[in-house]
């Protein structure tokens, strides 16, 4: 036999206070344990099919009803953010494996090295929207302070390569996979930046002693034309005997080398583009000489000769067996070569120098020449003049100085 329920007589007032108890929701804010939310429809860009979106965790009603009205106007102009708790480590890693394919390799490697080692260590596990411009302020503060090597902080040039790589990063969390509304690392406050200028560490005649020096070494017209042409290091080792025009009087600066996790990358320089560069009577003849110190070589290995079959596609600068340089090889045989000339000449020893300083020197020594900076920008590859005027900034300002007393001679011999 079933048995039927029956209501007792103070059921409906039972029923009537648990309805009055019950959370209400009033213009779509209601308060769910101690904290208050809100719901808003969102049209669904790719179904066009609306859908509502719950928001929680507000101190008050106040506060919902203020997020609720900022969350209704962007779902009317298509600008909502859904709530997603990716982290700021698993949104790199993506964001890196999808820019692969338009970064260059040396920088693409950079990226990599700055994002594991300076941002994922500190800021890695937090979620994407939930980090504020405090957050990526206090990150650089830390960098500075503690964020090298053995807890000693990086140099503010260090730091503002890896705001470089997190603006980039967090502008696309905004404008491509629309995660963010804003990005916090364009509010977020950088360590001042100390600018060092570049200098001539050798002046023309200590540049001079160290190209002969250097002469007897196989490689001597590298250093000769890395001081002659203002060319960076990876430009050099990429050059081709094809890109080199001795009648004319110029080389062509067409790519880069660099090593990337032990592998040999050739691209683009690093303005993206190829320029060609004029060169002297004496710096035509070094090429000359070179190339036949180059052929004895070729000749020595015979079969073992592992440069281009065609000599014109071959590399300017090899071993002694034909194998395109490393890199570190000419840098660390510039600190060699300095070495052994100050051992044997203690009373006209040089200063240390670094290979870059053969493009600084270049550079400098043109400019207070009085050549124009956009002839200068041109030579070293500089994408714009404005680089080589912030660069070269102390040059330029002591030829500021002269140019009141250039005026008034020339208006003297008028």
């Amino acid at each position: 036999m079933t048995k039927t329920a029956i209501a007792t007589p103070d059921e409906p007032n039972r029923r009537k206070r648990a309805n009055k108890n019950k959370p209400k929701l009033r213009d779509g804010v209601m308060k769910r344990g101690n904290t208050w939310s809100y719901v808003i429809r969102v049209k669904d860009p790719e179904t066009g099919v609306s859908k509502p979106r719950w928001v929680g965790g507000f101190e008050s009603e106040e506060d919902a009803k203020a997020a609720r009205d900022e969350a209704r106007v962007k779902a009317r102009r298509g600008e909502y953010i859904d709530r997603n708790s990716i982290t700021v480590g698993e949104y790199l890693d993506e964001w890196i494996e999808a820019h692969a394919v338009e970064i260059k390799p040396k920088t693409l490697a950079d990226y990599r090295h700055l994002i594991e080692r300076h941002v994922k260590p500190h800021i890695g596990g937090l979620r994407l929207q939930a980090v504020r411009p405090a957050r990526i302020t206090k990150l650089y503060r830390d960098l500075v302070t503690s964020g090298g090597r053995d807890g000693k902080g990086l140099s503010s040039r260090t730091v503002a390569y890896v705001h470089a790589v997190l603006r980039k990063a967090f502008g696309d969390a905004v404008r491509v996979d629309q995660l963010l509304p804003s990005n916090p690392v364009e509010r977020a406050k950088r360590p001042r930046m100390q600018r060092s200028e570049p200098g001539k560490v050798w002046d023309g005649a200590q540049l001079k002693t160290f190209l002969d020096a250097a002469k007897a070494h196989r490689l001597s017209a590298f250093f000769h034309l890395a001081a002659y042409t203002g060319a960076r290091r990876g430009e050099l080792l990429n050059l081709r005997w094809r890109d080199i025009d001795l009648d004319g009087k110029q080389i062509t600066i067409a790519g880069s080398a660099a090593f990337v996790a032990g592998e040999r990358i050739e691209g683009t320089t690093k303005s993206g583009r190829s320029r060609v560069v004029s060169i002297d009577a004496d710096t035509v003849q070094t090429i000359k000489s070179h190339r036949q110190r180059q052929n004895a070589d070729r000749l020595a290995a015979g079969d073992g000769w592992k440069g281009a079959e065609n000599k014109e596609n071959g590399h300017v600068f090899t071993t002694a067996w034909g194998d395109p340089i490393h890199p570190d090889t000419v840098s660390s045989l510039m600190a060699s070569l300095t070495a052994r000339h100050n051992k044997a000449n203690p009373a006209k020893a040089l200063p240390l120098a670094r290979l870059h300083d053969l493009r600084h020197i270049h550079a400098t020594t043109l400019l207070l020449a009085g050549v124009p900076v956009h002839v200068v920008a041109a030579r070293l590859g500089h994408a714009d003049p404005s680089i080589t005027l912030r660069v070269y900034a102390h040059v330029i300002n002591e030829q500021l100085v002269e140019a009141a007393d250039i005026f008034a001679k020339q208006i003297k011999a008028a």
